[in-house]
């Protein structure tokens, strides 16, 4: 290995430290980049250690805006830009930004349901409900400590709370129905066979919730779950320190295998054919295959990916390091 990276993260992720070792699964294919307003350009400030931290650790340093979620409203790609305290809006025909919305402070995660946008603010406690046709606020709600992470039931909303190792369930009129303990640091979530899997990830483990709260499993996963994605019957959980990603039976969490994937595995979403995840550390997005957890191809993204999802016939990545998104044809 020629050199070491260190990769900053947020605090309203999982804020630590990533070693980057480019080429270190095959040849990478370069992405489409689309710049987003405000970044300086220059990446993030770059720090020593590898200690993962909790708390919000400030954005002093920062020269990116800290794109980190991203999710599709059957038009448009939505980019959460924590730093920005804003949330950007890019048509996915062709790429072309159409709008940046206030919201709350830090917002580090994004759903699209029930006809709105909801917007995770880490800082505030907060989700923000958003109209996708003109980014106006359509409310603004309390839940727990340090939300980080959305899901929707096809009903109603779930969130995360990173701080408060619990999650909470909203209607999709923004009333609190509950809110269900689970393991330390929940941070993905995805709904399937009428259940909740919530990554938990300082436990090492997925939380299986019903749709009334009640833990119906614990399942053991790899070092600090991250994403999770839903492909058919199973459930797909991103390891990130264990550059893998765990293939779990929605029905029982019955593992299916531990799939070595790249550095840093973070977000992950399924096209209806393959897997798509990106590893923060190696700058880059792979495909798997569903059936064999083999990657076929790898992509190279910008700087310190975190969030994928497909929409529009494309694959779009946040890139939290350098202020910009990534796009490339689902294929």
């Amino acid at each position: 290995m020629s050199f070491l990276k260190w990769r900053f993260f947020n605090g309203a992720l999982l804020l630590g430290i990533a070693v980057a070792m480019p080429g270190v699964i095959n040849a990478q294919t370069p992405m489409s980049e689309i710049p987003l307003a405000g970044g300086g350009g220059g990446g993030a400030q770059m720090m020593s250690g590898g200690a993962l931290l909790d708390g919000d650790q400030g954005s002093g340093g920062i020269s990116s805006t800290g794109p980190e979620a991203a999710a599709f409203d059957g038009t448009s790609v939505w980019i959460a830009t924590q730093f920005n305290n804003s949330v950007t809006r890019i048509r996915a025909s062709d790429g072309v930004v159409t709008g940046t919305f206030a919201v709350g402070q830090r917002p580090v995660a994004l759903l699209y349901a029930a006809s709105a946008v909801w917007v995770a603010n880490y800082l505030d406690n907060t989700v923000t409900k958003l109209s996708p046709s003109t980014g106006a606020i359509l409310g603004t709600y309390a839940v727990g400590d340090g939300p980080g992470g959305l899901a929707s039931d096809g009903t109603n909303i779930w969130v995360a709370n990173r701080n408060g190792n619990n999650v909470t369930k909203l209607s999709a009129k923004g009333a609190t129905l509950g809110t269900f303990a689970v393991g330390r640091r929940p941070m993905g979530l995805a709904f399937a066979a009428n259940s909740i899997f919530v990554a938990c990830n300082r436990s090492n483990s997925v939380t299986r919730l019903s749709t009334s709260g009640a833990v119906l499993g614990t399942y053991p996963a790899g070092k600090g779950p991250f994403g999770v994605a839903v492909q058919g019957t199973s459930v797909w959980v991103t390891n990130f320190w264990d550059k893998s990603v765990t293939k779990l039976r929605a029905s029982d969490g019955l593992n299916l295998g531990t799939f070595t994937v790249g550095d840093g595995a973070a977000g992950i979403a399924f096209d209806g054919t393959n897997m798509w995840i990106v590893n923060h550390g190696n700058d880059s997005l792979v495909k798997v295959s569903p059936s064999s957890g083999t990657v076929v191809a790898t992509y190279l993204t910008g700087n310190g990916p975190f969030s994928v999802v497909v929409g529009g016939g494309q694959v779009w990545v946040s890139n939290f390091a350098s202020s910009s998104v990534s796009k490339t044809a689902a294929n």
